[in-house]
């Protein structure tokens, strides 16, 4: 059996090869591997370099996809086939072949259930962990062992070498977030995919989507269908707008779900309301509907708290978004609610809150709605910059955790200097350092490391319309938070992150990612 399948991916190989043009037996320069496993960003727990252990690829090597693990082994094949030309073929034992092998269920015990063990030999290449998840992040830590080229989408002739070594790795944080604001400014799904491609080589696992806001509704909800269709014509500046489907929306949650991130659909409310109100006049106290609004204003929207008909369209869109999202929470919005008064808004979130639980989701909302009567399930995510927070202090005494997204660290939509062409500057500057050089358990006192449930990287899109100004915005800031939520912090140090980051570069740019070359970094 061994033998006959020995041959039989041998003769695949050959076949595949001569497709493309390529001799079986081509040969490239040999060139040193651009960075080793401890140069991995975010920074692995343990990682040990051994340079006379390096493997290379060959158009023999295959992938050995342990039970359980076909999925990450198809997506593992996707990453390296483009750029080498070869087969990498997946198959169930390796065939006595040198093989990428992926294994589930025999990892070390401390990596949980998100982390994984990587050992790259000259022999061979093994992936361990105890979830599909761990297995996944660690081949975003593999991809980044080899030559930056493998990220072309056609083929490169030259030589695949893995950096030798070892690596342990877990992550501290259970959340590790983005968020992507499709509100101010429509982004539609293939964009959005793009952006969840580059979210997952940092292990980011959550993205939250900022769904509607006074400039714009992005969702179909079957029940009040003029939000989407007449909500969702403008955008800021009067842009073109636009919406998801739930047909889209459904294919966006299943195409992160292939790459290990879960989807958090964000309803603003009380505020951040006009879209709405401007085609449903029923849903103001004077029922008569607001004009659409195209500038970037906060603060004067509000729902009307005392209409049952308010609470009507609040469960109607919490009851339909959740039948279409399979991840744990639900964002109900909660900031920046200026016109309504505190009692009102506490009034507001006393009827709210329990409709999320009703459809079987958890609450998560800007970091106001702490001062609702927050069950300890839910997620408020934190967005001022830094101090004290009696609200929040109390909410972590209860058991609850907190998600770390400080405006003047973790926004990515905050101006590098002075003369960054996009974005704002209200939160402050907001260069490469500031980005990467805080601790999310030191932030808010009374919310230590027990009480964080991890750290998103907000980009609010007022000044943002296109990949290009997303990818500027968020790199090279992202990875840094990526490295907060996911590395230890005593291994976390910006002298040595600095240089790391920089090796980082080559594979932008094989990507195309149109980055921010800070001066902070020395970029080669």
């Amino acid at each position: 059996m061994r033998k006959s399948l020995s041959r039989a991916v041998l003769g695949a190989t050959v076949l595949s090869l001569a497709a493309l043009g390529l001799p079986a037996s081509a040969t490239a320069a040999t060139a040193a591997p651009e960075r080793s496993v401890t140069d991995i960003v975010p920074l692995p727990v343990q990682a040990k370099a051994d340079p006379k252990a390096n493997f290379t690829l060959s158009p023999l090597t295959v992938i050995r996809a342990g039970k359980g693990t076909n999925q990450v082994a198809d997506y593992l094949r996707g990453l390296l086939r483009p750029a080498t030309g070869y087969p990498l073929p997946v198959v169930p034992v390796n065939a006595g072949l040198p093989a990428i092998s992926l294994d589930l269920g025999h990892a070390d015990s401390r990596v949980g259930t998100e982390g994984y063990q990587l050992s790259v030999a000259k022999s061979g290449v093994t992936l361990q962990a105890n979830t599909a998840d761990g297995l996944f992040e660690g081949v975003q830590s593999l991809r980044q062992l080899l030559p930056s080229a493998i990220e072309a989408k056609s083929v490169q002739f030259r030589k695949w070498t893995i950096a030798g070594g070892t690596v342990l790795d877990y992550p501290r944080f259970g959340t590790r977030g983005a968020m992507l604001d499709v509100a101010r400014h429509f982004f539609n799904p293939a964009q959005v995919k793009t952006y969840i491609d580059q979210l997952a080589q940092y292990k980011i696992n959550t993205l939250h989507l900022h769904l509607a806001d006074d400039q714009g509704w992005r969702i179909e909800i079957k029940s009040w269908p003029r939000l989407a269709t007449e909500g969702g014509k403008g955008a800021a500046d009067g842009d073109p707008g636009g919406y998801y489907t739930q047909a889209q929306y459904k294919d966006i949650v299943a195409y992160a779900a292939s790459r290990h991130i879960s989807i958090v659909p964000e309803i603003d409310m009380p505020g951040h309301t006009n879209a709405a109100q401007s085609v449903y006049a029923e849903l103001n106290c004077d029922g008569v509907a607001v004009p659409p609004r195209t500038d970037t204003e906060v603060g004067y929207s509000s729902l009307c708290i005392d209409s049952p008909t308010t609470y009507k369209f609040v469960e109607d869109v919490i009851r339909e978004l959740a039948a279409i999202t399979p991840g744990k929470y639900l964002g109900i919005g909660g900031d920046e609610a200026h016109s309504t008064s505190d009692p009102d808004y506490k009034a507001f979130y006393a009827k709210v809150n329990p409709l999320v639980a009703k459809y079987g989701k958890l609450i998560t909302g800007w970091h106001e709605i702490a001062k609702s009567d927050l069950p300890a399930t839910a997620m408020p995510e934190y967005w001022d910059q830094g101090g004290a927070n009696p609200d929040l202090a109390a909410f972590a005494a209860r058991g609850g955790k907190v998600l770390m997204a400080p405006s003047n660290h973790a926004y990515l939509d905050m101006k590098y200097t002075e003369d960054t062409p996009l974005g704002q500057d209200w939160a402050g500057l907001v260069e490469v350092k500031d980005s990467y050089d805080w601790d999310p358990a030191t932030l808010v006192p009374g919310v230590g490391e027990s009480s964080v449930s991890g750290v998103e990287a907000p980009l609010w899109t007022e000044t943002i319309r296109t990949n290009d100004n997303i990818e500027y915005m968020a790199f090279p800031r992202l990875p840094g938070l990526a490295e907060i939520g996911w590395s230890q912090q005593s291994g976390r140090d910006w002298d040595t992150y600095r240089v790391r980051l920089a090796k980082q570069s080559p594979r932008w740019v094989a990507q195309g990612i149109d980055f921010y070359r800070s001066p902070q970094v020395d970029w080669k």
